[in-house]
């Protein structure tokens, strides 16, 4: 089974994890010439930001732009303003981390042991495992235990200061769910099966007329009331063939715009024309079309409570956040 990499392992609980933890690069940078080993980039109160730090946070993005088709003029200005951003961004998260120290939010080793396990439950991970998927990034599980515990007290710190003063009335979520009519309305679904004769990649003019020969029999089979799903199991190329080329069930929003318009129109037990495709020649079913029950506003409001808290909840915490800046003592050195 393929491993997912370290980052995205926090992924399904955090969606906020940032990770700047990056393998060890050179401390040096030079600069007209000389090499500066380390300086101080930024004062954030009593804490300071390194340009070893700055220069950690920025290197795999740098190496991104480096290796990119651009001019060097347009590389170094790619590279100024990704430094300038990536500052910013470390001045927040310190600024977050000091008022964590500050008001004393602390994450017990259960709530990180518990977040832990279900990373690995959710990824299909034993211990070792992870253990190997963090080595792949550079990561201990040490370093992966404290940044759970970074974004555990960020959350705890985001709900003392945000969310809790957060006050979403029946008539915003009233007006949220008639403004989004359509997300709660029942959606149409299609259970399809196909029939595809393949061609082989660069394939001679008599393997394309050979193959246009075997869909057009299909077609003249299906004509004469042949049942589609035999005639998938006999003649179709795909590893679906023994399941009567059964493909499952879709909406109709997910299929692609190819195929929503060569089915819309279509009703239950009919059937598409030949569609040319990268694959070869395909037909396709609709073994049942069918509309899913719709959710009642009541039914959607534990939806819209969160997309509405989250959508609010950003929004105040750039608010809180920037207010912390202006009576904090932050000086930048460029």
């Amino acid at each position: 089974m393929a491993r997912k990499n370290a980052t995205a392992l926090l992924a399904p609980v955090f969606l906020m994890l940032c990770t700047l933890l990056m393998p060890n690069r050179s401390k040096a940078e030079n600069v007209g010439g000389v090499e500066i080993v380390d300086r101080i980039v930024a004062v954030v109160n009593e804490d300071i930001i390194s340009l070893f730090d700055l220069n950690q946070a920025i290197a795999p993005y740098r190496e991104r732009i480096e290796a990119s088709a651009l001019s060097e003029d347009q590389k170094r200005e790619n590279l100024f303003n990704l430094r300038e951003e990536i500052l910013d961004q470390l001045i927040d998260q310190m600024l977050t981390q000091q008022e964590i120290k500050r008001t004393k939010i602390k994450v017990s080793k259960e709530e990180i042991d518990g977040v832990v396990e279900r990373a690995k439950k959710i990824n299909y991970l034993t211990d070792e495992e992870l253990r190997a998927a963090l080595g792949q990034e550079g990561l201990t599980m040490e370093t992966y235990r404290e940044k759970i515990e970074q974004q555990l007290q960020k959350r705890r710190l985001l709900n003392r200061e945000v969310k809790s003063k957060i006050v979403l009335t029946k008539q915003d979520i009233k007006n949220y769910y008639r403004q989004h009519q359509n997300e709660y309305q029942g959606k149409k679904k299609y259970h399809l099966r196909n029939i595809i004769k393949e061609l082989p990649p660069l394939a001679t003019d008599s393997e394309k007329q050979s193959a246009a020969d075997s869909i057009q029999q299909i077609i003249d089979e299906l004509a004469q009331g042949t049942s589609f799903e035999d005639l998938a199991r006999a003649y179709s190329d795909s590893s679906l063939a023994a399941e009567g080329g059964d493909l499952g069930t879709f909406n109709f929003e997910d299929l692609s715009p190819q195929l929503q318009n060569v089915l819309n129109g279509l009703q239950e037990g009919q059937h598409t024309g030949v569609i040319n495709s990268e694959q070869g020649y395909m037909i396709f079913y609709i073994e049942k079309l069918f509309t899913e029950a719709g959710k009642t506003l009541e039914e959607a409001t534990p939806e819209i409570e969160e997309k509405l808290y989250d959508k609010i909840v950003d929004k105040q915490f750039k608010l809180w956040l920037s207010d912390l800046k202006k009576r904090s003592h932050i000086k930048i050195i460029r």
